[in-house]
């Protein structure tokens, strides 16, 4: 039986709580319609995220992701539902979301939107030499 788009996520549990960790996550066929034209909008969506007790099954994502290809949305708008979206399923520690659209019009947009669960202070970076 084919997938079809769905609004709703699937978690499950953190297999390592105790420890900070982030994962990275690439969506190059995102496609919603541009709300003035109607005309499709492309981007890649780059998901990164430490997650807290839950993370995000990749299946349920990519239907959430399918859901908007026939809805009409400016980039900063779905950008930032998404990541509202994303954070109610899971309430990671910290998410990032940065959206690349395709060239429209000789202009390309990219919209980056963040979430940090209060309290949380991110590890410091390690750097070897």
């Amino acid at each position: 039986m084919p997938s079809q788009s769905n609004k709703t996520f699937e978690t499950f549990d953190n297999p390592n709580e105790e420890r900070d960790y982030t994962i990275h996550i690439r969506m190059p066929e995102f496609t919603c319609l541009c709300p003035k034209t109607g005309q499709p909008d492309f981007a890649t969506l780059f998901l990164d995220y430490v997650p807290d007790k839950l993370c995000i099954e990749l299946k349920s994502l990519k239907n959430y992701v399918w859901s908007y290809r026939d809805e009409g949305t400016f980039h900063e708008v779905v950008t930032n539902q998404i990541l509202n979206d994303l954070v109610q399923a899971c309430a990671p520690r910290f998410m990032r979301i940065r959206a690349e659209f395709n060239v429209r019009g000789g202009i390309y947009t990219t919209v980056v939107v963040e979430h940090i669960a209060r309290g949380w202070i991110p590890p410091k970076a390690v750097h070897l030499s």
